[in-house]
């Protein structure tokens, strides 16, 4: 009940033909005027059509309304109405009527607006984060705020009522954790001793189940110092889930039970179980590991095909111990594409992974039109063309090199030239379709970057190993799979776990031997898991990109009520922002000024 607790007796949204007749007060924004006529009224739910009184007993109530600025907050009082033969409005759901004022009030003038409160205005998105307030009245923004608290709502039912979670609040001021995310820190009145935010709730929800609490969830806040990232926020929210005794598979059907449960009706309806490809096979086959599975345009390996070629750089590719030949078949290039977008393509390959690209093209004879043709036999090409599946007009991207290198350049690749075809009209993904799906038996360890001698966790370091791989572990841990799992939507990845280390000896040993971290840090947590620490397991799923996903929204910011910008920063009210020496002095801080 919206009317509950206050002074109207409707939203804007409600009323309908069956209310004729009745005596409404209805609270909200004036969103339009019409020539001191008529007005819309607008709040959360809806607008309503207002129609000003002409007579002179009620000439001040048509002036006041007349004369108050759009985005004005009134009260009107009055009588619903069918509107006139001819003049409903099938677009708007309170179409069919009209309310006639009686009685007005002015609650709140409204100064001069920096930009119309219309989702079909192009505002600026530093405007918009600048005045925040006024953004979120536009209609888009409003809808996506309440899907939002919908579906948490359902996913509580799901998990506390319906699966016995319980729902526990952790800690914020922590401290630093190794590995991961780099971390806020917050001084603390301990000369040189600081707090961190918890990039994610990880340690407490293993201490729970330490703890015997069994299921544990949380709607938590998490929070990364990660600076300027695209679509990245420095605070975001984590569904996240931890449960004793479980296997991958227990949390995979409890994930899927849950996404069904709390799926917005009008979105259609979520098939499980969702299907599952290994890390290695999502690699070999998009080039990425969170895959986008709503078109093909997959990489195909024609190693063995042109194994037998004389083309020179195919055999050095294939000379070395993960040396491979790969392509991908773009539907249609010749028709999409300009020759500049496959210039752009080869060239995004070369400046982002230093890895060279050839392209073929099916001529309307069918034949292949290329620098390497007068290399190939016919067999060789007839061969490629059936891998390939290649029609007429259709491109070949082709790569050979090291297998990871070839796959992340051709698995882009294939992502660039999807967007390019679309760009050109084609309908290649559905925006109406949702493809979940498992990506598992990711690497426990991957060399470092800056120094691929030394290993750091491919997720986290509490990751338990693949049960098949634990005597690896000691041996040659890079050869190691884990029991982590990602879910991945329509080429996002929405959520990450694993299941975890519960015996403390291995816990130490990953720690100290093979990531070579001061375990002095975590020694609570490894003391815990020596006081018969359950098999436990969890996930985190993170409901920003999640919501955005199923709103369609260019970007996490618009599912957030007050995001940060691009660089960080909040816009409406400057912050981050200067304190004075003063108010330092107690945490034993001084600014050093570049």
């Amino acid at each position: 009940d919206f009317n509950s607790f206050v002074a109207r007796t409707n939203t804007c949204g409600e009323l309908r033909s069956a209310h004729v007749g009745q005596e409404v007060t209805l609270y909200g924004w004036i969103q339009y005027q019409r020539h001191g006529l008529f007005l819309v009224l607008r709040d959360f739910q809806g607008l309503t059509q207002i129609i000003l009184p002409q007579d002179e007993a009620h000439s001040h109530v048509r002036k006041l309304l007349s004369n108050a600025p759009v985005e004005s907050v009134v009260r009107v009082t009055g009588i619903v109405s069918s509107r006139p033969p001819g003049q409903e409005n099938p677009k708007m759901p309170t179409g069919d009527i009209e309310v006639k004022v009686e009685t007005a009030e002015i609650l709140n003038s409204c100064k001069k607006l920096p930009f119309e409160i219309k989702d079909f205005i192009k505002k600026s998105e530093a405007l918009r984060m600048q005045y925040r307030y006024l953004d979120l009245r536009s209609f888009q923004l409003q809808y996506n705020l309440r899907l939002r608290s919908q579906i948490v709502m359902r996913m509580r039912e799901y998990l506390c009522n319906l699966h016995g979670f319980v729902d526990v609040e952790t800690p914020t001021l922590f401290k630093r954790t190794p590995g991961g995310a780099k971390e806020f820190l917050v001084p603390s009145r301990e000369a040189g001793k600081f707090y961190s935010l918890p990039q994610s709730p990880q340690q407490f929800k293993q201490l729970l189940m330490v703890g015997g609490v069994d299921r544990y969830f949380q709607v938590a806040r998490c929070y990364r110092d990660e600076g300027s990232r695209p679509d990245r926020q420095p605070e975001f929210t984590q569904i996240d889930i931890e449960m004793s005794f479980v296997d991958q598979a227990g949390i995979q059907r409890l994930i899927e039970g849950l996404l069904q449960y709390s799926w917005p009706q009008e979105r259609g309806a979520v098939t499980t179980p969702f299907p599952s490809m290994t890390y290695e096979e999502a690699l070999a086959g998009y080039g990425t590991d969170k895959p986008d599975t709503r078109f093909g345009m997959k990489i195909v390996d024609i190693s063995d095909i042109l194994r037998r070629s004389d083309i020179q750089f195919v055999q050095n590719a294939l000379s070395y111990p993960r040396g491979t030949v790969k392509a991908i078949c773009i539907p249609q290039g010749v028709r999409y594409l300009k020759n500049k977008d496959l210039e752009s393509l080869k060239e995004s390959a070369k400046s982002q992974f230093n890895q060279e690209v050839m392209d073929m093209i099916c001529r309307p004879d069918g034949s292949l039109k290329s620098l390497l043709t007068k290399l190939l036999g016919k067999e060789q090409q007839s061969e490629l063309m059936r891998a390939l599946n290649v029609q007429v007009d259709d491109v070949v991207l082709l790569a050979a090199g090291e297998h990871k290198r070839v796959c992340s350049a051709l698995g882009s690749l294939r992502l660039e030239s999807a967007d390019l075809l679309e760009a050109a009209g084609m309908m290649l993904r559905d925006p109406t379709a949702f493809h979940f799906l498992w990506v598992v038996d990711f690497p426990l360890f991957l060399p470092k970057e800056e120094n691929p001698a030394e290993l750091e966790s491919a997720h986290h370091p509490f990751t338990a190993p693949h049960p098949a791989d634990t005597n690896l572990l000691y041996s040659d841990p890079t050869k190691v799979r884990s029991q982590h799992y990602d879910l991945v939507l329509n080429g996002n990845e929405i959520g990450g776990g694993s299941i975890r280390i519960h015996n403390a000896e291995q816990q130490r040993f990953v720690l100290e031997k093979v990531l070579k971290e001061d375990s002095e840090v975590l020694s609570h947590l490894l003391e815990a898991l020596e006081f018969g620490a359950p098999p436990h397991g969890g996930i985190a799923l993170g409901l920003d990109r999640l919501i955005s996903l199923i709103v369609g929204a260019p970007s996490i910011r618009d599912v957030i009520a007050f995001p940060k910008s691009f660089r960080g920063r909040d816009l409406m009210g400057n912050a981050p922002d200067y304190v004075t020496p003063e108010e330092l002095e107690p945490y034993h801080i001084q600014v050093s000024w570049p």
